[in-house]
């Protein structure tokens, strides 16, 4: 009896953890395709440097958990090796949530493309030297310039070659 009630907190968690992160994904690709016309590319370069009008730094950022079934999961990875799958999507979802909250911030300031991005991750959560364990959280931060082009819109249909070749000779 003692063992069931662990059990059954761990199945739940899984599937909780699953329900949200289906739904967590959904929302996400809905929101990329909403920002979709606002590029945000590695490269230091822009294109058209004359016609630029204005320049701002934008940033996006997420504290993520992991849930009772990856800390389990991934105790197990660490235990035995391995890939630690479960992660993997964590961060995903993360960085893709990071990525568009700046591109939220260049929409409010109607920017045309954000170059120059770049991504960095911190743990965050004291460990303390009795128990040798932390809390099990994540930030995400990724920040970029974004650009805007004067009154006369930049013909975003040759942008991709133009992103294909910047990002090539980086």
């Amino acid at each position: 009896m003692n063992l069931l009630i662990p059990i059954i907190i761990i199945v739940a968690a899984f599937f909780i953890g699953s329900y949200i992160e289906k739904n967590h994904y959904q929302e996400i690709e809905q929101r990329e395709r909403k920002y979709k016309d606002i590029p945000a590319v590695s490269s230091k370069s822009i294109l058209e440097k004359d016609r630029v009008t204005d320049y701002q730094l934008v940033s996006g950022s997420v504290v993520i958990s992991n849930d009772a079934f990856k800390q389990l999961v991934a105790g197990l990875y660490n235990f035995f090796g391995g890939r630690v799958s479960v992660y993997e999507t964590l961060l995903d979802r993360a960085r893709r949530e990071a990525v568009l909250r700046m591109k939220q911030k260049a929409k409010m300031i109607n920017a045309d493309i954000i170059v120059n991005v770049r991504f960095q991750t911190s743990k965050l959560g004291a460990v303390s030297p009795q128990n040798k364990k932390s809390l099990g959280l994540f930030e995400i931060l990724v920040y970029g310039t974004a650009v805007k082009y004067g009154h006369n819109k930049i013909d975003k249909s040759g942008l991709y070659d133009w992103m294909t070749s910047a990002n090539q000779a980086c």
